[in-house]
């Protein structure tokens, strides 16, 4: 009994340390450093029609992080506006840039197309999952 005991707590153990490596890559890069492409403080809240950005915030072939929504937008072409999970489906960061006309994971690497969220370059083998938004004027809001 004493040698299962002992294997229960090697285990119990060992999995709850891979759990806290996990949260701790979960939060990387969302350290709240001003950016430029972060959500403003004004944009605070849960979806719902709730304005994520202005259109001028989106620049053309590019986009911006709303990271208290954990969502990105972005434009790949003038006029076209996308969204997507800004969680990586690699191991659950979320996305720290957009740039050439990628959303890029600072964790591990990882490039999503700004056009479909498709993998441009792994470790992740998954796409990043599509969000509905609304563009009423030159406010881009979630559905």
């Amino acid at each position: 009994m004493t040698m299962g005991s002992t294997r229960r707590t090697v285990l119990a153990t060992g999995a709850a340390g891979t759990a806290a490596l996990l949260m701790g890559c979960s939060e990387y890069g969302d350290n709240g450093s001003d950016t430029g492409e972060e959500s403003s403080p004004g944009d605070a809240g849960t979806g719902g029609g709730e304005e994520l950005a202005k259109t001028a915030d989106i620049p053309v072939g590019g986009g911006k992080i709303c990271k208290d929504r954990k969502v990105v937008v972005t434009q790949p072409e003038e006029g076209a506006f996308k969204a997507f999970s800004a969680v990586c489906t690699h191991q659950g960061c979320i996305v720290s840039s957009v740039s050439d006309e990628t959303i890029d994971c600072a964790c591990h690497g990882s490039k999503f197309k700004i056009t479909d969220g498709a993998v441009a370059q792994g470790p992740a083998t998954e796409p990043l999952p599509a969000e509905e938004i609304t563009v009423a004027g030159n406010s881009i809001q979630l559905a």
